[in-house]
C-alpha cells in the first residue's frame, strides 16, 4: 500500500494479506496471535514459528509441523544447595540457583547465555562445575553478543544508542516505531 507521498504504509494485519506481504513487515507477537486466532492457526512455538505458520496459512499451503512439546522440567533443585549438588535433567535457571551463585560468585552474577546453556545441558554435573564454567566464560561474555532475530527491538535499540549516545529512551522508541512501520524488503514485482 502506498501513501499519497509515494512511501509504503504498513498494511492492516488481516486474513487478506499474502504470506509474502506478512513477511515484509514487522509484527509484534500480540498482533500475530490475534491473526492466528482468527485463522485457527496454532499459536505455540514462539514468534518466528508462529509467523511461519501464518505465512503458510495465508498462502493456502500446508503449515510446517509443530515442534514436539518439550517434557516438563520435572523436579527442580530446592534450597539448600552446595557445590557438590548435581544438576538434574531439565533444571531451570531458578531463584534457588541464582541465590547460590550470587552467594558464591558475588553480586555481579547473572544468568547469561553461557550459564543458561550450561544449566540446560549440564545434567549430571555439579554446581561447583557451573561456577568454574562461569569464571572460564567471562572473557567471551564480555564480547558483544549476537541478539537473536526474535529480539528485533533489542537489536534496534542497541544499534540506535551506539549511533546516538546522547539520545533518550523516548527518542529511541520514536525511532523504533518509525522503523517498524517500514517494510523489511521491497515488494515483489
Amino acid at each position: 500500500m502506498r501513501s499519497n507521498k509515494g512511501t509504503e504504509v504498513r498494511p492492516e494485519l488481516r486474513a487478506a494479506l499474502s504470506g509474502d506481504e506478512l513477511s515484509r513487515w514487522y509484527w509484534t507477537l500480540a498482533e500475530l496471535t490475534v491473526l492466528a486466532r482468527e485463522l485457527g492457526v496454532p499459536r505455540g512455538g514462539g514468534k518466528a514459528a508462529l509467523a511461519e505458520r501464518l505465512q503458510a496459512a495465508l498462502d493456502g499451503v500446508a503449515p510446517p509441523a509443530m515442534p514436539p512439546r518439550t517434557p516438563s522440567a520435572g523436579r527442580q533443585l530446592a534450597a539448600p544447595v552446595k557445590g557438590c549438588t548435581v544438576i538434574p535433567e531439565g533444571q531451570r535457571c531458578s531463584q534457588v540457583l541464582r541465590e547460590y551463585f550470587r552467594r558464591e560468585i558475588g553480586p555481579s552474577f547473572h544468568f547469561d547465555a553461557h550459564m543458561r546453556a550450561f544449566i540446560a545441558e549440564g545434567a549430571g554435573r555439579t554446581l561447583a562445575d557451573a561456577i568454574t564454567h562461569w569464571h572460564a566464560t567471562r572473557q567471551a561474555a564480555a564480547q558483544p553478543q549476537k541478539i537473536g532475530s526474535q529480539f528485533e527491538l533489542n537489536r534496534f535499540l542497541r544499534d540506535w544508542h551506539a549511533e546516538h549516545p546522547a539520545g533518550s529512551r523516548a527518542e529511541a522508541l520514536t525511532a523504533w516505531r518509525a522503523q517498524r512501520n517500514k517494510p523489511r524488503r521491497p515488494a515483489a514485482e
